[in-house]
């Protein structure tokens, strides 16, 4: 067996992933380049860039997982008391692109390691998911090993040149809970939980089991579609379209309520005997959205809500009519004045003004004419002398006195007439015709000059004004009253709507516009996935082609149909059967379709931006048949040649099946002896061992002679036996032998002889002639002898053996020339 040397690092990716990988990395950037070189009206787009910028943010806030450039490789993988591992046993592998098989029997262990790795990484496995029986969760620990289980995983990081160490320990004995310690060189410890790799675990899961297979093609349409849209690297745009759901679901969740609720509202205000329920109603069941500045204006009663019958009312009930104390009061102080005038007049004091003034003109034409002797009135000697002028000056105050009594009576009527005029108030210009007839008898108070006519008339039309509107004003206040009553308990529901149908119908626009960008999002979304679908798809098919070998099934296609967040999402894989079209599950056979879950499987864990560098897988073979078998061993070393592929394998046709094809790969042997102690070696190639094997012999001491002249030669014979059977395997395979027919014509070459014929002509019935002919060409004369004496160690007799060491030096010559097939000149 050749052992694989890999390259030191990863090969270059071809420039169709590199371009993957960028596009991939920056779905956001990419997207919002796309869609500011749209048609999409401005307020869309402006959603659309904060539906991105909050799926941004928020993908910032979460670990960062490992880098696709740093991408993770195991380095080794020790299992101490978990499963089928007692004392402490370590799996070494090579942290870098290449193909390990790691082989044994059923039972030997290898599973465990594989077990463990996963669980340390992902805190589950396949197995426990399929099998979550009491007994298994019961007997996980191992049996025979007293410490505490322990996995310890190695990873080599790109880039850094120290391996990290993954630990993962049980508190308790429930094998879904354990504690997982991640120490990087430079980092420290901490919990590999709050790390960031679960996203990339599940989306890239490295972990392929033989349960997994049956998952990959028989789990829910949902789950495989989930498997394959998350690595196409849309998970943003799911993200983005979610925020954009969340806002269009509450926008239409409130519009729809007020919808809802309106005929309810319609219902309710037909029943009330209201003029603003009336007009209410015409608004709530209108047709289109509602007028809700006019409901706005009923329920907050502004002035122009008031109209009709029940304005009449309001202005009714806001009629007060003359005040009958403050009228009251006026004609009675009218009365009083008149009462004042009439006792001034009956004294005289209405002439004392008249009689003061006469008597002072005549004082002052007396004090102006001093000389004259006689009276200018009547003629008499000496009448205005100063003892006249004393009296008359004493008599002059007195009528002054007596006429300001009169000028005060006076002034004090007109300020009476006054204060009942100024209380006639003018008609307001709307009047209910009770009242038009007592408020012109009211007003025409106003024209009445003859102060106790004023006061009898003002006085009775107060009252009967008054009396007219207390009694209008009582009727309309209870009748207002009543419809008041009905209306307050039907106003605070309305305004309650209101209050929520108000921005709901507000948000119809906003709704319209979320719309837009999700349907924008949605097309978008569809054009990125075809686009990065088709190279998984290419690559499925690629890989099925290389596992389909005889299968007469092609897989036509792999699609998506649904989206992330739609309730019936599936992948969907169209297959033909020699040209019809059929469904995959009903017309595959088991290998196939393991066949086909690997072409699945594959592409997903290989994805560009899938950060991590190994791949592990166990139990691919079971219900393939050789040929695919042969199919997937080249698609392993193609794989090989990006990732680093271990897989855990019992049976022995995948290595043949490197062998025969000539693939590089390194197989490391698993072997369980008592009380579950693992061992791992490595398997040299079966011609270096058997020829191992034959030197160990010839260094034994003290060995009796039957050990050279019968052991030694068989062992030697079964060097050239595997080396034939080498050569014979790799020439019917490169003739394009079925792998079927391949098997059952090297299981038909029993003798050494045939086997060497199979080997050299591809023809186990060439004569032995034709046999040694070929050797002597090929190996030069003394080959002949060679082969008698390795097939005289079979017989009683033996063959002598005076050279040991030569002995094994030819044969071992012998073998490696004749181990690769040689096409004859």
């Amino acid at each position: 067996m050749t052992e694989q040397h890999p390259a030191q690092s990863e090969p270059n990716a071809s420039d169709h992933e590199v371009d993957h990988r960028r596009g991939a990395s920056s779905t956001l950037s990419r997207l919002a380049a796309r869609l500011e070189s749209s048609a999409l009206a401005e307020e869309p787009r402006a959603l659309l860039r904060e539906a991105l910028g909050a799926t941004a943010t928020e993908s910032s806030g979460t670990p960062a997982a490992p880098h696709p450039d740093q991408r993770v490789f195991l380095g080794s993988i020790s299992v101490n008391g978990f499963r089928g591992i007692g004392r402490n046993a370590r799996l070494p592998l090579t942290a870098k692109p290449g193909v390990t098989l790691v082989v044994g029997r059923n039972g030997s262990g290898k599973s465990s390691f594989a077990e463990g790795a996963e669980t340390a990484l992902t805190g589950r496995t396949a197995r426990l998911d399929k099998q979550r029986g009491e007994v298994w969760r019961r007997h996980w620990r191992n049996l025979h090993d007293g410490a505490d289980p322990k996995v310890e995983v190695r990873l080599s990081i790109a880039g850094d040149p120290r391996l990290s160490t993954l630990t993962c320990t049980w508190p308790g004995d429930d094998v879904t809970a354990p504690e997982v310690e991640f120490r990087r060189p430079g980092h420290g410890r901490r919990s590999f939980a709050g790390i960031g790799w679960e996203r990339a675990l599940n989306d890239y899961s490295p972990f392929l089991s033989y349960a997994d297979l049956d998952k990959v093609l028989n789990g829910r349409p949902s789950e495989q579609y989930d498997s394959v849209a998350a690595i196409l690297g849309l998970r943003e745009l799911a993200a983005a379209d979610e925020w954009l759901q969340g806002i269009e679901k509450a926008l239409d969740s409130a519009l729809k309520h007020a919808e809802a609720e309106r005929p309810v509202l319609a219902e309710a205000l037909s029943a009330l005997d209201d003029p603003r329920a009336v007009r209410a109603l015409a608004v709530v069941g209108k047709a289109g959205d509602p007028d809700l500045v006019e409901l706005d204006a009923l329920v907050t009663e502004l002035p122009d809500a008031d109209q009709g019958h029940l304005r009449e009312l309001r202005a009714i009930a806001a009629l007060t009519g003359p005040d009958l104390s403050v009228v009251g009061a006026a004609v009675d102080r009218l009365r009083e004045a008149v009462a004042v005038l009439d006792d001034v007049r009956a004294s005289g004091a209405e002439d004392a003004h008249q009689r003061a003034e006469l008597l002072a003109t005549a004082l002052e034409h007396s004090r102006r004419h001093g000389h004259e002797d006689t009276c200018p009135v009547c003629g008499s000697d000496r009448a205005l002398d100063e003892a006249w002028a004393e009296r008359a000056a004493e008599q002059m105050a007195i009528l002054r006195r007596e006429a300001a009594t009169a000028r005060e009576a006076r002034t004090g009527l007109r300020d009476a007439v006054d204060a009942v005029r100024y209380l006639v108030t003018p008609a307001p210009v709307w009047l209910p015709a009770p009242l038009v007839a007592p408020w012109e008898e009211w007003q025409a108070c106003r024209a009445i000059d003859d102060a106790e006519r004023l006061a009898t008339r003002a006085e009775t039309a107060a009252l009967v004004l008054a009396d007219a509107c207390a009694a209008l004003r009582e009727e309309a206040l209870r009748e207002l009253e009543k419809l008041d009553e009905e209306w307050r308990a039907f106003v605070t529901r309305l305004a309650g709507w209101l209050d929520r149908a108000r921005p709901a119908y507000a948000s119809r626009l906003r709704l319209g516009q979320v719309r837009a960008a999700r349907k924008w999002l949605k097309d978008a979304r569809a054009e990125l996935r075809e686009e990065r679908l088709r190279p998984f798809e290419d690559h499925s098919q690629r890989i099925w082609e290389e596992l389909r070998q005889q299968s007469n099934v092609d897989l036509r296609s792999v699609r998506l149909t649904g989206s992330e967040k739609a309730t019936v999402r599936k992948l969907v894989m169209d297959v033909s059967v020699d040209g019809t079209e059929a469904a995959a599950l009903g017309v595959m056979s088991q290998g196939e379709l393991h066949s086909l879950a690997l072409s699945l499987f594959l592409p997903r864990a290989a994805a560009p931006d899938s950060p991590f560098g190994f791949v592990v897988i166990d139990d691919p073979v079971q219900s393939m048949d050789p040929a695919k078998i042969h199919g997937l061993a080249k698609v392993l070393h193609d794989l090989g040649q990006t990732r680093q592929v271990v897989v855990f394998t019992h049976d022995t046709r995948l290595q043949r099946a490197f062998t025969n094809q000539e693939l590089p790969v390194t197989v490391l042997e698993v072997e369980r002896a008592g009380r579950s102690a693992v061992t791992v070696n490595r398997v040299t190639d079966p011609v270096g061992q058997a020829l191992a094997d034959a030197r160990a012999l010839i260094r034994t001491r003290n060995l009796p002679p039957v050990a050279m002249t019968h052991v030694l030669p068989s062992l030697c014979r079964a060097v050239l036996e595997r080396a034939f059977s080498e050569a014979a395997w790799l020439r019917l395979h490169r003739a394009g032998l079925a792998e079927h027919e391949a098997e059952k014509t090297v299981a038909g070459a029993v003798t050494l002889m045939d086997i060497a014929a199979l080997g050299l002509f591809g023809d186990p019935s060439k004569r032995g002639s034709d046999v040694y002919c070929e050797l002597r060409r090929r190996c030069g004369p003394g080959t002949e002898g060679l082969i008698r004496h390795c097939q005289e160690g079979t017989h009683p007799s033996g063959t002598s053996m005076p050279d040991p060491h030569r002995f094994v030096d030819d044969v071992e010559a012998v073998a490696l020339t004749v181990r690769k097939p040689q096409e004859r000149p």
